[in-house]
Order: C-alpha cells, then sequence, then structure tokens
C-alpha cells in the first residue's frame, strides 16, 4: 500500500490595527457588534477552532477537537501579541495544540515562524529581512517555547537572498504556491528541466549560492483555491475526498497538501472549522491517508529533487511583487475603475524614509550601544515583554547610561520598529491609499517621525509630505496623500501633553472625589498624581491637578498642571500647562478657585483662557473607547427622555398598529420606528434581567413578529450568546444548577421561536465540557437543552 500523507496549513494573520502610541486597537465601527475586526474574526475563527464541532449522522454534536493539533498553521506575531492581551485562552489553546501535535507527529509541532511583520521581504534591504527573521523567530520561541522548523513569508514572496537568510538562520523549511518553482532536477542529474506541472507531492531542496540549502514545499494550487474560493468548505466529507482525489496512483510517499488563509476557517466560510474538523477526521477514521505536518514528513522523507525558484514572486499576485510597488492591476474591487499608481510613490516615499531613519538611528545608537543594529535584532526581547526594558538596555551598551541616554536609547529603537511597521503588506494589497489599511502603516510612519524629532530631527516631515504630494488618491475626498497625511493621520499623534489632557477630562468630567493615584495605567502611559482636588458650585465642577506622565514605552516623561471646568451636558473646558513645581501649581490654583467657588464663571472662564490660549481641551481629545463611554453617559439622560416619549407612542397606538397590520396596511415610519426602538429597549432589558425575564421576553418577541416589525437582530443575538454562555459558565461554577440549565432551554425555545440566529459555538463546546466531566445532571431541564444545543448525550 502506498503511503499517503495530509497536510493543511492555515496562515492566520490580521494587519496591526494598534494606535501607534497607545499600543491598543481604536473602536471599528464596521466590526459592530464587536469592538474591531480582530475581536471578531477571534470569535469568528481563531477562538472556534480551537474547539471545533464534529457532528454524527443526525447533525448532533458528537467530539469536539482542536484543529491546530492537527493542521500545520502559522500565527502573525503582531496577532499573537493582540491574542496575548485580549484573548489569552485561545493563544493557550494554540499552544497547548502545538505540543500535542509534537506528540502526534513524532517530535515535530504544528506551528511554524512568520516573518515579524509581513513584509514583503524581496523589497526589504538585507538589514531589515534579518531584523524580520531574527524577530520571527525569538517571538516564535517566546511563545511556543522551542526553535521553529519553518517559517512563513508574508504573502509567500520570495528571493534568493531571503532563503539564504532563512537557512542561515537556521530554518529548515517554507511554503510556496506552485507558480514560484522556476526549475526542477533529481538530486545529482546535471539538467534543469521547466516542470509542465509541478509536482506538489514531495520536498524539493533548494540550494542556495552560498553552499546552504532550505526545503521548499509547493502547496497543491487548485485545491487551495477550491478552499479559499469555492464551496469546498460546505461539507467537511467532500473536502476530504477532494484531498485525497489529489494523490497520483504513484506508489511512493505523497503528500497532498495546501495552504490558505486561517480566516478561511469560520470567518471568510462560516462553520469552516468544522468543516475542516470533520475533513480531518474523515480522513483518519476511515483510513484514507495519514495526517502530518511539514516537519515530520520531510524527516521521514527528505528531498529526492532540488528546485529553483522563480526570484521577486508570490502567491497573491500574478505580477510577481508589482501589487507591493506599481500599478499592475491586481486589486479587490474590479467594478470599481480605480487606478493603483499610488502604490510606486507611496513605497518610494516609505524607503526614503527608511534610510533616513537608518542615519539618525546609527549616529545616537553607536554613542550608545558596540552595534547599534544587533541591538535592533535583540530589541524584539523587550516587545516581548517591556519589563525587560532596564536590563535590555545595559546588556546592549557599551557604559553605564544616564538616565537620559536610556530614554535616548529607547527612543531610536521604538522609531526603528515603527520603520519596520510601515512596511506592513496590506498597506499596498487594496485599491486606494485612502484604505484603512493604507492610512495604519501612515500611522507607523507618523510614529516613527515623531520620535525622530524627539531625537533632535524635526525637519524631515516637510520632506516627507512633500513626497506624499506625488501619491495620487482615488477616492475624491483627497487629492493626494499629503491632504490625506494632514488631515487624517497627524491629528490623531499623540505626545505627553495629550495623555495628560486626556487624564485631566477623564478626571474632571466623573467629578468623584477620590485621593491621588500613585501609578494609573492610560494605555501604555502611567499618570502619577501629585495632586486632584473636585470642587463643585450650582451643578458645575472645576477640578484641578497636578499629575506626572510617563511613557512605559520610551521612558520619556514629563508633569502638568490642568484645570477642568464641566459646566453641565457636554459643556466642558480643560487646560494644561507644564508644571515646574508645587509652588507654581498653588499660584495657578489660588488664581482659578476663588472665583469659581464664588459663583463667577465668567472670570474663571477668562482665567483659563488667558492661562492656557491654545494649550485648551475639550471631549475630542479623549482617546476613542473613553470618548464614546463619555458620550453614553451624557446622552444617558437624554436617551431616557426619547425612550419614554416613544413608549408614550408605543403604548397610546399599539392597538392601531394592530390594526392596520390586520388591514394589510403598510405600517407608517412614524410609528414604527418608535415602536421598534421600544421593542429593541424590552428585549435587551428581558434578556440582561437577572434572571432572565421569559415571559417579558416571549411578550417582546410576539408582538415584533406579530406587527412584522423589525429590530436590530444582530446586536440582539449577539447579547443572546453570551448571556446562554453566561448561564453554562454559572452551571460550571455550580455544578447541578438545574434552573440555570432549564433557562438556558427556555431562552433558546424563545429564539427559535422568533427565527432569531444565535451563535451557539462557546455554549455548545461548554456544555459538552461540562456533560463529559459529569457536571450535567439528567433533568428533562439538561436533556432539553442539549437537544436544543445539538449535543449527543450518550
Amino acid at each position: 500500500m502506498s503511503e499517503r500523507f495530509v497536510c493543511i496549513h492555515g496562515h492566520f494573520y490580521q494587519p496591526p490595527r494598534e494606535n501607534p502610541w497607545l499600543e491598543a486597537v481604536d473602536p471599528e465601527d464596521s466590526a459592530a457588534p464587536f469592538h474591531d475586526w480582530n475581536a471578531r474574526i477571534a470569535e469568528e475563527c481563531y477562538a472556534p477552532n480551537s474547539a471545533a464541532r464534529i457532528l454524527d449522522e443526525q447533525g448532533r454534536i458528537c467530539r469536539i477537537v482542536n484543529n491546530y493539533s492537527r493542521i500545520s498553521f502559522n500565527v502573525g506575531p503582531t496577532l499573537l501579541a493582540w491574542l496575548k492581551r485580549q484573548q489569552p485562552e485561545t493563544l493557550q489553546a494554540m499552544v497547548a495544540a502545538d505540543r500535542a501535535a509534537q506528540a502526534r507527529f513524532n517530535g515535530h509541532g504544528s506551528a511554524i515562524a512568520q516573518v515579524y511583520n509581513h513584509l514583503i521581504m524581496p523589497l526589504a534591504s538585507r538589514r531589515d529581512k534579518i531584523t524580520q527573521i531574527r524577530w520571527g523567530i525569538d517571538d516564535f520561541r517566546h511563545h511556543f517555547g522551542r526553535d521553529p522548523e519553518g517559517m512563513w513569508l508574508a504573502e509567500t514572496a520570495v528571493d534568493t537572498e531571503t532563503l539564504e537568510l532563512l537557512a542561515e538562520a537556521g530554518i529548515r523549511f517554507t511554503i510556496l504556491a506552485p507558480h514560484q518553482a522556476l526549475q526542477v532536477r533529481r538530486i545529482g542529474d546535471g539538467d534543469w528541466q521547466v516542470p509542465k506541472r509541478l509536482n506538489t507531492a514531495v520536498a524539493y531542496r533548494c540550494p542556495l549560492p552560498s553552499g546552504r540549502e532550505i526545503s521548499l514545499f509547493f502547496y497543491h494550487g487548485g485545491l487551495a483555491a477550491d478552499v479559499a474560493f469555492g464551496d469546498l468548505l460546505r461539507d467537511g466529507g467532500r473536502l476530504a475526498r477532494q484531498v485525497v482525489g489529489s494523490f497520483s496512483r504513484d506508489k511512493a510517499p505523497q503528500l497532498a497538501h495546501l495552504a490558505t488563509d486561517g480566516e478561511t476557517f469560520g470567518h471568510h466560510h462560516r462553520f469552516g472549522e468544522m468543516a475542516l474538523a470533520y475533513c480531518l477526521d474523515s480522513i483518519e477514521r476511515e483510513s484514507l491517508a495519514q495526517l502530518t505536518v511539514y516537519g515530520e514528513f520531510l524527516e521521514r522523507f527528505p528531498p529526492q529533487q532540488e528546485v529553483r525558484i522563480h526570484d521577486n514572486t508570490s502567491w497573491s499576485c500574478a505580477h510577481g511583487i508589482e501589487r507591493w510597488r506599481s500599478d499592475c492591476g491586481c486589486r479587490i474591487d474590479l467594478q470599481r475603475n480605480w487606478h493603483q499608481r499610488w502604490r510606486a510613490p507611496l513605497r518610494a516615499a516609505l524607503d526614503w524614509l527608511r534610510d533616513e531613519l537608518a542615519e539618525i538611528f546609527i549616529t545616537g545608537a553607536q554613542r550608545l550601544f558596540p552595534d547599534p543594529w544587533q541591538a535592533r535584532n535583540a530589541y524584539v526581547e523587550v516587545l516581548l515583554d517591556r519589563s525587560r526594558a532596564a536590563s535590555f538596555v545595559d546588556a546592549q551598551a557599551r557604559r553605564e547610561l544616564t538616565a537620559s541616554e536610556r530614554e535616548q536609547a529607547l527612543g531610536l529603537l521604538e522609531m526603528q520598529r515603527q520603520a519596520q511597521a510601515m512596511y506592513t503588506s496590506c498597506g499596498w494589497f487594496f485599491d486606494d491609499i485612502s484604505g484603512i489599511e493604507s492610512q495604519q502603516v501612515l500611522r507607523f510612519a507618523a510614529r516613527a517621525l515623531h520620535l525622530a524629532a524627539d531625537a533632535g530631527y524635526p525637519d524631515l516631515v516637510e520632506p516627507f509630505l512633500q513626497r506624499l504630494e506625488l501619491v495620487p488618491c482615488n477616492d475624491p475626498r483627497w487629492r493626494h496623500g499629503r491632504q490625506l497625511f494632514e488631515e487624517k493621520i497627524l491629528p490623531t499623534r499623540v505626545d505627553l501633553a495629550h495623555v495628560a489632557a486626556h487624564h485631566a477630562i477623564a478626571s474632571g468630567f466623573s467629578g468623584r472625589e477620590r485621593p491621588a493615584v500613585e501609578a494609573l495605567p492610560i494605555y501604555c502611559y502611567r499618570a502619577r498624581e501629585k495632586a486632584l482636588e473636585q470642587h463643585s458650585v450650582d451643578g458645575s465642577r472645576l477640578c484641578l491637578g497636578r499629575v506626572d506622565i510617563a511613557s512605559d514605552i520610551t521612558w520619556e516623561r514629563g508633569e502638568f498642571l490642568f484645570a477642568v471646568l464641566h459646566i453641565g451636558g457636554y459643556s466642558l473646558n480643560a487646560g494644561l500647562l507644564p508644571c515646574r513645581d508645587d509652588a507654581h501649581y498653588q499660584a495657578f490654583r489660588s488664581e482659578v478657585l476663588p472665583p469659581f467657588t464664588g459663583g463667577d464663571l465668567a472670570e474663571v472662564l477668562l482665567q483659563l483662557d488667558r492661562r492656557f490660549g491654545a494649550a485648551s481641551y475639550n471631549l475630542w481629545h479623549l482617546f476613542a473607547d473613553e470618548r464614546r463611554n463619555l458620550i453614553e453617559e451624557i446622552l444617558a439622560d437624554t436617551l431616557r427622555d426619547v425612550e419614554r416619549e416613544f413608549r408614550v407612542i408605543h403604548d397610546r397606538h399599539l392597538n392601531l398598529l394592530r390594526f392596520l397590520r390586520d388591514l394589510s396596511v403598510p405600517l407608517p415610519p412614524q410609528l414604527t420606528i418608535p415602536v421598534g426602538s421600544i421593542l429593541n429597549s424590552d428585549l435587551q432589558r428581558a434578556l440582561a434581567a437577572e434572571p432572565c425575564d421569559i415571559d417579558a421576553l416571549h411578550a417582546s418577541i410576539d408582538e415584533a413578529l406579530t406587527l412584522g416589525i423589525e429590530v436590530d437582530r444582530p446586536a440582539l443575538a449577539h447579547v443572546a450568546s453570551r448571556r446562554i454562555s453566561a448561564l453554562l459558565e454559572a452551571v460550571a461554577a455550580e455544578p447541578g444548577a438545574a434552573d440555570r440549565l432549564q433557562a438556558a432551554s427556555d431562552l433558546l425555545d424563545q429564539f427559535a421561536h422568533w427565527g432569531l440566529k444565535v451563535d451557539l459555538w462557546r455554549a455548545q463546546t461548554r456544555f459538552f465540557e461540562l456533560y463529559a466531566a459529569g457536571n450535567v445532571p439528567t433533568t428533562p431541564g439538561a436533556v432539553a437543552l442539549a437537544e436544543r444545543l445539538q449535543v449527543r448525550l450518550a
């Protein structure tokens, strides 16, 4: 019997979305009801793949498996950092899966590394390539606790120099698309041949000019395309048949393998993780082939053939790597007549900036480090754990550094980090420079410019802007990249004064008396309050304070005094200035406080204007999440008033709406809008009540169905999913809580009655785990819940 093996590779990656000044992702409304796209995709893909459901013939869940333990996968380092902060349980499941894979696949894990910033390696300088590989390897070691065997190249973009550097770094293999193979021959044969159809079922050895070599796997292009862009993920059994159907009749060992974006399994294709799980389970259960990972296959079946690559090619551009440097025609929206002439001048502008920043770095860092570029390569140690910054600088420095020199060293290294991030491939992948991905790389560039200015080089901004003038924009709102940068990017810049203003406004608006705090975290900054006082007169509030702001990233710090006058609603005036010492603060306080306590608000405003002038701030200067929270607080009273008015309309005209519906008369929007709003509110309250108000929920659902009024189903489904999961977590905390099981079953009955599609994977997974652990009593409610959740009970 021939030896047949299957390996499916998932490239799990999201472009970094963090605000480069705050190290946090701002709200993204297009991802609603989630905070941002990372959160949404994690819930649709990354987490479900760690607990993928397998169904029996009756469509009931019979097994739950961790897909990451049975596939090959890589996770972008910047995504790993986000998972560590926001979804540590998913990251832990990935790491556990890699350990399980080592036991399954003869010591070879399922995870491989990735170049750190997902930049296009053939377009990077040699120095940047080395950093990307080094950072990717060290990041992998940090998270997975072992050396990587393979490394994923962003967009599989490859050139010979990149392969040389991978091999030099100890990487054994990478994965490419079949069209990236140029010539092949059997090892030991003299003549290279251009393959008519590349045999993707074997590993290849790629000899390199230096004498080194690296192994290459070329995935099956047809399978990959059908999974990513076809309908194979609608049926896991069909996927399994298609994969094993790709084997030839050759009796030699064969590898059927494909590579695709990991987000294919659950985000791009809903329930794709279930199809993947069923596919792998079918292949093993029916002995159709053996599952493997690339490292194991390479060890068992070393290459018998050699390959030369097509330099400067990738998996996602038919023109090589032109998608990231020219108007090659590759784009997303083929219906829009937009050009991509902006790509080349954008790259040219960033290349110029990169080279200028390199000069600044070497000039400043050579006074601090024996080898500045080695220090940059090692800086990933700090990116992985900011608490190591002090010991890192001490280890890298040529001598004992002063406090200001340490700050300078960290600023220069952080500047280089931003210079790497501004080449994230997504910045060129889409259709216009006005897209959020291109704006993000410009934000990284703006942060690098900011750090260059802090290092004493403020003169780079205007030359950079002049280069951005050459970047045309398709979006009619902006003529060119310069206008976009000045209107959209520069206003997002954050400095110590802005952080202090945020702290002042948040403190002033709360109006709560509290003692000064020694170390209050504000994203990647810390506020040390030296004075904080709240005063109220006739509904107006005045907050005065003195605060020290320090960056956790660069250690820069500054002290400020501030005043915030909140007259009511959204009327708020704030100002701050650098504070010299306590005497400075006390003098300021003595000028502002007396007119306020005397009720002379006009004089207070005059004093604030005289003191602060242009250094004035308002609600806009709060950071995005806190600004939204504050606006919700401000609007709360107004929305309660509106709801009261809407409820009057609801109660007064409900019978009229029913009458009109019975007559098949269209309902007037002047009535359906307020009534729909009330139904939304009532449904939210019924779901949030403790215990859940099933009767109220049923009444509101019936009313919506009877009237045919559509409510916010996605938002309600999101809340409903969390409520069901919360009930099962309560059962986990208190095994045998039959009332919670019955409540969950009743809720699901209501959702089914309404036709509300609720994502139940978390609830199903938790119930399955609880049942397997013997923590679910065999009560009628538990049996009913198992039926609603489609979980098979033994």
